[in-house]
């Protein structure tokens, strides 16, 4: 199987070219929490709206807000997944580039590769929350 353990040279290339997939990792991680945070937030007001009764005039005009908070827990999920694959593919590239030192087999390839997709990944997860213009549609002040 193998015969010769990685070099303590080849480890430290190694630990080296996953030093920023690795912090990548750990900002993706963050970025997850936030917007987990933000659907908890969508999801506790959406609730609250739900709560109001039809017949309360004071507050039954607040449920209009109802559709515009549903594409935002829709947007929302779509990020957290795409996030959650770039997280995915990002430990991935951690896993080859070491497996590939352990078989002395070259990875650099392969590791930038990954680390493209990964990027692409977090892209989409970033324009899912770029606001749409029927976002503010509900928010504009009639004057």
């Amino acid at each position: 199987m193998l015969t010769e353990m990685p070099s303590i040279e080849q480890l430290s290339r190694i630990i080296g070219s996953v030093a920023a997939p690795a912090f990548m990792l750990g900002a993706v991680a963050a970025f997850i929490s936030v917007l987990i945070s933000r659907m908890n937030r969508v999801i506790d007001r959406s609730q609250f709206l739900h709560g109001i009764v039809d017949g309360d005039s004071g507050k039954s005009y607040l449920k209009a807000d109802i559709p515009r908070l549903k594409r935002r827990a829709a947007l929302l999920n779509k990020s957290v997944f795409y996030a959650t694959v770039c997280a995915t593919i990002t430990a991935l590239l951690i896993i080859v580039a070491f497996v590939s030192a352990l078989f002395h087999v070259a990875h650099e390839f392969g590791v930038a590769f990954l680390f493209v997709v990964a990027l692409g990944f977090f892209v989409v997860a970033l324009v899912n929350l770029v606001p749409r213009h029927s976002d503010y549609d509900s928010l504009a002040v009639t004057g």
